[in-house]
């Protein structure tokens, strides 16, 4: 990634500590220190700060969606009626609270909002655009993908 990209709080040493901990964010602060060349609690107050900037804006275990009961995995389009303030703040709080709902982006061109939807069988699809869909009036269409494989699926950003 270019350096001009970067935030000018993040320095080498924060962008090599932040690789490994998305990598395992159960690695010990002294094996971290190790591998970037700086102290165990340099390493600490460094995560910290980068913790406080919001640069890491979580730690969390990445599950297998098939081993927890959500084989299927939907992406879904969404085209809205009309595209109000109120309207999309609205539609984004609806999509916000629906636990099935696992990604959701605002975007431009032909769709107002692109869905990944993790979910454990086609019955239960169903009845979520029953109630998102089908109940809203502002959805003018929907369309939906089936995803047959999940070839990738990453959270780690390239940096």
């Amino acid at each position: 990634m270019k350096k001009e990209t970067l935030s000018s709080d993040l320095d080498t040493f924060d962008l090599a500590i932040l690789r490994l901990i998305q990598e395992d964010n159960t690695i010990p602060h002294r094996i971290i220190g190790e591998k970037v060349n700086l102290s165990a609690p340099s390493v600490q107050r460094r995560i910290k700060r980068m913790q406080k900037a919001g640069v890491i804006a979580a730690q969390t275990a990445v599950l297998e969606p098939s081993k927890v009961g959500l084989p299927l995995t939907i992406l879904v389009e969404v085209e809205l009626k009309a595209e109000t303030g109120g309207q999309i703040d609205a539609i984004k709080a609806e999509f916000l609270a629906a636990q099935e709902i696992q990604q959701c982006y605002y975007v431009t061109g032909e769709a107002d909002f692109v869905l990944v939807i993790l979910i454990g069988d086609m019955a239960e699809y169903e009845a979520l655009t029953q109630r998102l869909f089908f109940g809203n009036a502002n959805i003018r269409k929907f369309k939906t993908f089936v995803v047959m494989d999940r070839t990738k699926a990453s959270g780690s950003l390239n940096i």
